[in-house]
C-alpha cells in the first residue's frame, strides 16, 4: 500500500523553506501532494492557480509530488484523498503552538491521518511567505528566497497588479 502525505499551505509565495520540506517529505513517503490552501481572509498576492503553477514548475524533478487545490476543512480534504499523513514544515518554536493546536483539532477531525512535522534546514529558518510577499511588493530583491520559476511568477503578477 503506497503511502500518501499531504504538505498543505497557502505557499503565497512557494520558499525555499518550502521547498526543503517538499524535498524531504518525498524522501519519506510514496507520494506527497502539495495542496494550495484557498482562504478567503487572507489578502493573497498570487491566485490559487498562479500559486499551483508556481509549485508545479519548482517541483519538476520530483516525480512523486504533485500540486492540487483545496477549500475547507484540511483533514477532510487529506480523507478523501486517502492520505496517511499531513506533513507540516516547523522554523522556529514559535510555529510549535499554532501548530500543535492545527495537528491535536486534525486528529480529534480524523484519527486515521497522523500530522508529521519536519524542521526546515536552519538556513531557511527565517523565511515566511509574509516576508517574500513584503519585500516583493516594497520592491526588493527576492530572488534567492524563492525557486526560480516562483520569482518569473511573482515578477508578472506584480506587473499586472
Amino acid at each position: 500500500m503506497s503511502k500518501l502525505a499531504i504538505y498543505p499551505g497557502s505557499f503565497d509565495p512557494l520558499t525555499l523553506g518550502h521547498m526543503d520540506v517538499i524535498e524531504r517529505a518525498a524522501r519519506l513517503f510514496d507520494r506527497v501532494v502539495v495542496s494550495v490552501g484557498v482562504n478567503s481572509s487572507k489578502k493573497p498576492l498570487l491566485t490559487p492557480e498562479q500559486r499551483a503553477q508556481a509549485i508545479r514548475a519548482s517541483v519538476t524533478g520530483l516525480k512523486n509530488v504533485e500540486v492540487d487545490t483545496f477549500q475547507g476543512l484540511l483533514a477532510k480534504y487529506a480523507e478523501g484523498m486517502g492520505a496517511s499523513a499531513i506533513v507540516r514544515g516547523l522554523r522556529a518554536t514559535a510555529d510549535f503552538e499554532y501548530e500543535f493546536q492545527m495537528a491535536t483539532v486534525n486528529r480529534k477531525l480524523s484519527s486515521s491521518i497522523e500530522t508529521v512535522f519536519l524542521m526546515t534546514k536552519w538556513e531557511h529558518s527565517y523565511l515566511s511567505s509574509t516576508i517574500v510577499k513584503e519585500i516583493a511588493v516594497l520592491g526588493g530583491d527576492y530572488s534567492s528566497l524563492v525557486p526560480e520559476p516562483v520569482a518569473r511568477i511573482i515578477e508578472k503578477a506584480l506587473e499586472t497588479a
